[in-house]
């Protein structure tokens, strides 16, 4: 499987999915940087985590305007597989690619901490190698993750099982007391309509090696290289 990180300048988390997808696939994903029109030819296109222009204006408004942005779309809309990270997520949703909004978190502060998270639906290349319900464990770290859709936007995503994680409590329970920055229905990422676009707050990538402090993160990559090569 080859992979590209996209490179905004405020980007903090690029070498760290790097990292974690050579250790999956045995191969260095292509660093793109944003000012690039054309991508390679990729199997996966990853949006990473970070403040993309510094977060002026609006988190990820002004990095959904960049060049490469383009070419991400129309690489979305034919099928390539496109994985944003906090973020890359809010990226993702400036660009129109999925649906809603990110707000800033209830507490109006900033929140660095590890979480918990249910897999709502594993029928995608991101998700393939939990099961569903299954508990696993990310890190979060953002001023901005609170998202928020409409309740007939919720609904279409809830029929059309598209949600892809909730955080929820240590016993796998969404509640409001789980839900660490106000998210409607405790939504953490989200698919779209065609599953191959995934736009996620909590990082997989910083809890993918034992050595960090936990590995469930690593299923998320293993599952996208056994799907993509």
């Amino acid at each position: 499987m080859q992979a590209a990180v996209i490179v905004f300048p405020g980007s903090n988390c690029d070498r760290d999915v790097a990292v974690a997808l050579e250790r999956a696939s045995g191969q260095r994903p292509l660093m793109v940087w944003h000012k690039d029109s054309v991508l390679p030819d990729v199997d996966l296109i990853v949006l990473p985590g970070g403040f993309s222009y510094g977060d002026y204006l609006r988190s990820g408004a002004i990095a959904a305007h960049s060049p490469v942005l383009r070419d991400v779309k129309a690489r979305a809309e034919k099928g390539t597989a496109v994985l944003g990270i906090c973020n890359g997520f809010q990226v993702l949703i400036e660009s129109g690619l999925l649906p809603g909004g990110l707000l800033r978190n209830e507490s109006l502060k900033y929140i660095c901490k590890d979480v918990g998270l249910t897999v709502q639906s594993n029928e995608s290349v991101f998700t393939r190698h939990y099961h569903s319900d299954q508990r696993v464990v990310f890190p979060i770290a953002h001023g901005d993750g609170n998202y928020f859709i409409d309740e007939s936007g919720r609904k279409r995503l809830e029929d059309e099982e598209r949600i892809a994680f909730r955080y929820c409590d240590t016993k796998g329970q969404v509640t409001p007391e789980a839900n660490p920055n106000g998210s409607v229905a405790n939504i953490a990422g989200i698919y779209n309509k065609q599953r191959n676009v995934l736009g996620m707050m909590p990082h997989p990538e910083r809890l993918a090696d034992p050595a960090l402090g936990g590995n469930d993160g690593a299923a998320m990559f293993d599952g996208l290289v056994e799907a993509l090569s």
